[in-house]
This record gives structure tokens, C-alpha cells and sequence, in this order.
């Protein structure tokens, strides 16, 4: 269940994030709602999540998956450039993100 958390956590992030822009400096009162709650949202689902995964995995994933998700946002909305090298580390991204989560463990030790 931790992992879905991160996961749902990770999707909310890069709801904030892509809305980010479309808050126009926060004086778009809706995009700012917006933005805030899945912001909320987000941190809120990460805290969930981080009870039984170690908080550097975790915090790792989120923002990794955070970070490509909001570059997949900026290509398909924003037309931000595609590039072999923006497309590279893309996908070496996601690659770490995939190792991170295979080789974590399922559950945080006490400190």
C-alpha cells in the first residue's frame, strides 16, 4: 500500500507542477487552487508513504517520477524541445527510479 501512496503522491506532484504555470504568478485564482491542493495532497500521500519505505527511496521516487512526469508535461502541453540528449537522461531517469524501487526495501528501520 506504500508504494501506491508514493505512486498517487508522485501523480500529484506533477499535477502541481504542471499547473504551476497556468497559476500566471498566482493571480489565476483557480489554477492557484489548483495548484495548492495537489500540492497538499502530494506531501500528504509522500508522509503516508514514507511510514514503511525508507524516506531516501521514497523521496527519491517521488521526485523522479515528479521530475520526468512534469517534463512529459512540458513536451505534450507547453511544446517544450525534444532532443536525443533531453530524451536520454529521460529515460535514465526513469531507469534509476525502476532500479531505486527493485532494490529498496519494503520497510523503514526504526531509527
Amino acid at each position: 500500500m506504500a508504494w501506491l501512496y508514493l505512486i498517487l503522491a508522485a501523480c500529484c506532484e506533477i499535477a502541481f507542477a504542471g499547473s504551476l504555470k497556468l497559476t500566471q504568478n498566482f493571480s489565476n485564482l483557480k489554477w492557484s487552487v489548483i495548484f495548492v491542493t495537489f500540492y497538499v495532497l502530494s506531501i500528504v500521500l509522500l508522509n503516508k508513504a514514507v511510514q514503511q519505505i525508507p524516506i531516501g527511496t521514497a523521496y527519491a521516487v517521488w521526485t523522479g517520477i515528479g521530475a520526468a512526469g512534469t517534463v512529459i508535461i512540458g513536451i505534450l502541453y507547453y511544446k517544450e524541445p525534444v532532443s536525443f540528449w533531453r530524451m536520454f537522461f529521460l529515460c535514465t531517469l526513469i531507469l534509476s527510479i525502476v532500479g531505486l524501487k527493485y532494490f529498496s526495501e519494503t520497510t523503514a528501520t526504526p531509527a
